[in-house]
């Protein structure tokens, strides 16, 4: 495992949900974070917060369904923090309309979020990581990675998509020590999608997403050598790191 203290971290979707506690997770663990998220004012509500608890961050206001604007955000946080240690596409829309219903325009900002992003995320810090033998990208992941869901016309194949292209990515970056995931979260968690999506039996088993930002601090030391083309569980993962077991 690398130590991440001092290191960088790029983090989409951070102002809220599972974004919001990875980043203070990684602020408390030492880490310059840029943060990347198209709510300006929450965004800068955290960046305050992170700034007051000691830690270093660039917050960069990006709408990711606009590719230009987020090859532009990368290469920010490239300028400004150079290589990163890793980086966690976590941003996402989820919006549940019927193949009768949906328009084009609507699933193709979806998928832009979730898949093209992550594609031109990972190919900005991809030379990085190369030249520096390490790193880790993470992709956040559901089970509309796997299986299917009725109305998730754009979001489950996003997902599939985010699969796919970790599977190609870890063959491709092992032989630079370069780590590739997927992770999901697990067990239900609490956060402003899953509230307008989430069954009320989900909602009275949910959790804090904080129980599963120790998943992200780990992730955020991996390298090829350690774990590579996995599919990980962030309850499962944190719970480990909790009770001291081995990972």
């Amino acid at each position: 495992m690398i130590e991440i203290k001092g290191k960088v971290a790029i983090l989409t979707g951070a102002a809220e949900g599972w974004g919001y506690e990875i980043a203070k997770a990684y602020a408390r663990a030492g880490m310059k974070i840029a943060l990347m998220d198209v709510q300006g004012e929450k965004l800068q509500r955290l960046a305050d917060e992170i700034k007051a608890m000691g830690g270093e961050c660039l917050p960069i206001v990006v709408d990711l369904a606009n590719s230009d604007a987020t090859q532009a955000a990368a290469e920010e946080a490239l300028a400004y923090y150079g290589t990163p240690r890793v980086l966690v596409h976590n941003a996402a829309v989820l919006k549940e309309v019927s193949m009768l219903d949906v328009t084009f325009d609507n699933w193709r900002r979806e998928m832009n979020i979730i898949i093209q992003a992550a594609f031109i995320l990972s190919k900005a810090v991809w030379p990085k990581m190369v030249e520096a033998k390490n790193g880790s990208i993470v992709y956040i992941s559901s089970g509309s990675g796997i299986k299917g869901f009725v109305k998730e016309t754009a979001y489950t194949p996003g997902k599939h998509g985010q699969e796919g292209l970790m599977k190609v990515l870890s063959m491709e970056g092992e032989p630079f020590n370069i780590a590739v995931n997927t992770i999901t979260p697990g067990i239900a968690i609490n956060t402003p999608m899953s509230a307008s999506h989430y069954t009320p039996e989900q909602q009275a088993r949910w959790v804090d997403p904080v129980l599963i930002a120790p998943a992200f601090l780990y992730l955020a030391g991996l390298d090829a050598k350690t774990t590579t083309g996995h599919r990980l569980d962030a309850w499962q993962l944190s719970e480990a790191i909790r009770v001291g077991q081995k990972v």
